[in-house]
């Protein structure tokens, strides 16, 4: 699911988290936000957001259980009646079995979340900078030459590549089909499983890759910009003119090039802006960060400048977002922002992608400061908050543990109705002040 799909828990220890279609509110992505997240987190092997285990190596494979050849053989035959070669299926299910390390990242959630500030360390570090400038400078003329067909910044495909897969130094090593197919069978996400295995046997009969080769994260993201197979079939390109739509190659060609295709696609306009960090003049109305889009003509009225030279902001439509509430940087987030989340959902995946982006084109880097101090709420407590939000009359739709659109309205109407700056921030102060109301 980098170009979205699945939204692992990763991201989830970030922010809310989700998934290039892990989340119902979200179209498919290149691949599942749990690969993004390990490329992210560190350059090689990079400590992530979430386990290093996450796309560890498999275990030596076992016998297949009498239930898993059963399930083999009923989706054999409706692979073949989708058209999948006999022989494709022979050859790319050949030793496979579940994959214990697979179900156990899939039912992986975690309790403690990382702050996006910490995530952003990682993502954004030096040295990833540095990796990144050498790159874009080492593959200069590719990448302008695959910018001019495609429409998209060179510096924003290079940060996406750096996040994925540290500059391709990890794609992942677990047998693609055989997740997908432990997924399909036994996991907690059937339907996306067998989905995108019929799309994997679809790549390995187009002659793209061998089995051996299709190899990624745990929930079947693939190559150097971690795409899932169904993203794969519709966004990769063979940009060297090989035959092969290679995602795997040294090179990265066809990985980068098909990155660029799949931002395209969805509407990336080559020169403006994703993202601009912003000041806010004192007394604003943070409950403006309500997730509407606004004139960049309004957004001036009201004070808001850029944090780089005071200016007025561009004139397009924004949305401000408060990533760690009103004690922290502020955005106004434009049309490639969401561009960006078609990749990957998250927030602060989107946002790493603009920094780092900055960073390699030479752009001042981020001004404010995080609020460090705050502590981010437990899973457990996250949901107590939810609880008692519903209960005290503002709704977050369920209880899940995730800081998700619903219950960030929620914060914000307690907050409004309280007389507190109306950020949609999730802090411990404002679960103490739930406590202190009861409710739940």
């Amino acid at each position: 699911m980098s170009p979205m799909v699945l939204r692992a828990p990763v991201v989830a220890a970030v922010l809310s988290l989700c998934a290039a279609c892990a989340s119902s509110q979200t179209p498919p992505s290149p691949r599942p936000s749990d690969a993004a997240v390990t490329a992210a987190a560190s350059e090689a092997p990079p400590p992530s957001p979430r386990p290093a285990a996450l796309n560890a190596a498999p275990p030596a494979p076992a016998a297949p259980s009498p239930g898993f050849a059963a399930w083999r053989e009923g989706f054999r035959a409706r692979a073949l009646a989708a058209g999948v070669p006999s022989a494709t299926f022979e050859a790319a299910f050949a030793g496979v079995t579940v994959n214990k390390t697979v179900l156990e990242r899939d039912a992986f959630q975690p309790e403690f979340v990382r702050p996006i500030w910490e995530y952003l360390d990682s993502a954004v570090s030096a040295t990833r900078i540095a990796n990144g400038r050498d790159n874009l400078a080492s593959k200069r003329g590719t990448l302008a030459g695959i910018a001019d067909r495609y429409g998209v910044d060179p510096e924003v495909v290079v940060a996406i590549w750096g996040l994925e897969s540290a500059y391709g130094t990890y794609t992942g090593d677990i047998p693609v089909v055989e997740a997908l197919a432990t997924l399909a069978y036994e996991g907690r996400r059937r339907d996306f499983g067998e989905e995108q295995l019929l799309a994997a046997l679809r790549i390995l009969a187009a002659g793209d890759v061998s089995p051996n080769r299709m190899r990624g994260s745990w929930a079947g993201a693939m190559g150097h910009t971690q795409f899932i197979p169904t993203s794969f079939l519709q966004y990769a390109v063979d940009h060297d003119g090989d035959g092969r739509r290679d995602l795997w190659s040294d090179d990265a060609l066809d990985a980068l090039a098909s990155t660029a295709n799949y931002l395209s696609r969805f509407g990336w306009e080559r020169g403006a802006p994703a993202a601009v960090e912003v000041r806010l003049p004192r007394g604003f109305d943070v409950a403006l960060a309500d997730g509407r889009a606004r004139p960049g003509a309004d957004w001036a009225a009201r004070g808001v400048r850029a944090a780089v030279g005071g200016t007025p902001p561009p004139a397009a439509e924004a949305e401000l977002i408060l990533p760690a509430g009103a004690n922290g940087p502020a955005f106004l987030t434009y049309r490639n922002f969401d561009v960006i989340k078609r990749y990957n959902n998250a927030t602060s995946y989107a946002l790493a992608v603009v920094l780092l982006s900055d960073e390699l084109a030479g752009r001042e880097g981020l001004q404010a400061a995080w609020p460090r101090s705050e502590r981010p709420l437990s899973r457990s407590e996250t949901e107590e908050m939810q609880r008692r939000l519903t209960g005290l009359g503002f709704d977050t739709q369920g209880v899940d543990g995730i800081i998700g659109p619903a219950t960030r309205s929620a914060v914000r109407g307690f907050q409004s109705s309280r007389g507190l700056p109306a950020d949609g921030f999730a802090s411990a102060a404002l679960l103490a002040r739930l406590r202190a109301e009861g409710g739940g």
